[in-house]
Order: structure tokens, then sequence, then C-alpha cells
């Protein structure tokens, strides 16, 4: 594969996450307030999108209600910063047993919504991006399956457009590219389309550089890309994904650590990626250039 840098490269913070990180950092936003502030920090520090899930503010567990969303969304779109709100569309697929013996039923602790429900804050927020994770897959932390079957990517995406919210195609792996590919085939994602490659979850793709460039090299060359590995190998995915001609996605979501021993604010991180960025030579753009870029529209809160 030839080198095709990116020369002017969008940073993605991913806020917050969904994984049990909230007692792992004091950073790690809870409450919509803290969410919203963070995002907004992330902004200044040169993050053009913010890409939010919402928590429990009293225990930090993950949540969809759909009033945490408009909260956080009325929020950042009150603030004096300006950023492309990116929302998640993965909660509501979480797949769990009661042990290798009770595979007959699913276990209470399992969270499985339908299309509606998973994309109703979506649909109410109406943020610029949404995200679609592509495909089903074993999930290592907390021993689950994260369920995207056809049918409910079809049903989902069609709502996600209709709504008129770009579509953020979320590829683990190199088949949920493949079935990408047949979504925007038969029209359910529109264009432009753009991808996140999500490098390093268990059990999806792991984050060397050969799958890395197999992954690059499946994105169809009119697509935009992004792309991120977790841990400490999210800084060095910065320049792997300006190099390969992408973009890049930081923040809390994907990696706690600053530098070793050290905690991370979002901010921090994405202060991090634009020195790498602008040290590789290239420019990091702001939430106008990407909106030109993909054609987005900034929308207000429909009333529930």
């Amino acid at each position: 594969m030839p080198l095709a840098m990116n020369r002017e490269v969008f940073i993605t913070c991913a806020v917050t996450g969904s994984g049990g990180t909230q007692d792992r950092s004091p950073h790690v936003p809870r409450s919509p307030a803290q969410i919203a502030d963070s995002a907004i920090a992330a902004a200044r520090a040169g993050a053009a999108v913010v890409h939010c899930h919402v928590r429990d503010p009293e225990t930090g567990r993950p949540a969809r209600d759909p009033a945490l969303y408009r909260e956080v969304t009325e929020r950042i779109r009150d603030s004096a910063t300006d950023v492309v709100l990116n929302l998640t569309a993965g909660m509501g697929g979480d797949l769990v047993f009661d042990g290798t013996e009770a595979m007959g039923r699913m276990s209470a602790r399992s969270d499985m919504a339908g299309a509606a429900e998973r994309v109703a804050h979506v649909v109410q927020c109406r943020p610029e991006i949404c995200t679609l994770d592509c495909g089903t897959m074993n999930f290592n932390e907390a021993d689950y399956v994260m369920v995207n079957t056809p049918g409910m990517l079809r049903d989902m995406g069609a709502r996600m457009a209709a709504a008129g919210v770009q579509i953020e195609i979320e590829a683990f792996d190199t088949g949920h590219l493949w079935f990408a590919k047949e979504l925007v085939k038969e029209g359910v994602i529109p264009a432009p389309v753009l991808v996140q490659l999500c490098m390093g979850v268990p059990w999806g793709a792991p984050d060397d550089l050969n799958t890395f460039l197999a992954m690059v090299n499946n994105v169809p060359a009119d697509w935009h890309w992004s792309a991120f590995s977790i841990g400490r190998h999210q800084m060095p995915y910065v320049a792997a994904a300006v190099l390969a001609g992408g973009n890049v996605r930081v923040g809390l979501e994907d990696n706690l650590w600053l530098d070793k021993g050290v905690l991370a604010t979002n901010a921090q991180l994405v202060e991090r990626a634009v020195r790498l960025i602008e040290n590789l030579g290239a420019r990091v753009i702001g939430p106008d250039e990407v909106r030109a870029r993909l054609k987005l529209t900034k929308r207000g809160v429909v009333a529930p």
C-alpha cells in the first residue's frame, strides 16, 4: 500500500463510552453536565467532533435514557463552543447468558431493545452524526455478545437516515465493512459515507498494523474514514491513521491514560493528538470544515 497521508485531519473525541471505567478514573464523566463539560473542553482543545454516550448520574453505569441524551445535547449546543455532535446508537443490543449450561434463555442482565427504542434518542436529539455498529461480535468485557443482526441494522439505518442524521459506520472487523458496503449498495446508508475503524477491541480486529492496513484497504476510495485503538496504542494510532490517509479518534472511552501512571482528561488527550498531527505536517480542521466535507446539517431537539 503506498503512503497516502491525510493532510487535513479531523479529531473525534469519544467522551465517556459505555465500558465499566467509571470507577477507574475520576475524569470519566457521569452526569449530563459532566459529559457536556468534558465534551466542550475537548472541542476547545481541538476536537471537531464529540462522540457521546450517557451514564446513570449516580452509579456511572451506562444508560440509554433519552432524557439524559437530551440534556447532554442541549448543554453542548447552548454553549459558546461549536462542535459536531455524534451520539452513540450502540446500546440495547447486549446479550448475556447465565453460564454455558443456560443457553436456552438470555440472562436478566441482558439489555435488548427493538430498533425504534434503540434510536429514539437519535430521532429526538437529531445529532449531526450517530453510530451504527455494523455487526455482531463477542465482547471481552462482561462476557456478552453485541447483537446487531442484518434486519436490525437495516431498520436502525433507515430510521437514522429518515431523521436526517449522518450515519457513522462502526467497523470492528473486516466482515463489518463487508456488510456496511451492502447497506450502502442497498441505499440504507446514504452518501457521503463515514466509517470508524475500531481496532484492538476484544474480540474484533486486533490492532497490529497488518490487520489495520487490511481494514483500510477494504474502505472504498470515496468513503471518509477515521480510526482508533484502545489503551496504550491510542496515540500511536493517531499517527498510523493520518499516515494511512484517515482521521483520528481519541478520548476516555478508549483510553484512560496520558502517560504511565498519569490519568488523562479528554482535553489532554485531544491536545496530545493535535501535537502529533501537526508534527507530522498535517493540519487539524474544525467543525465547519467537517460539516462541509460530510454535508452535515445542524438541527434542534424535537420535543418528546
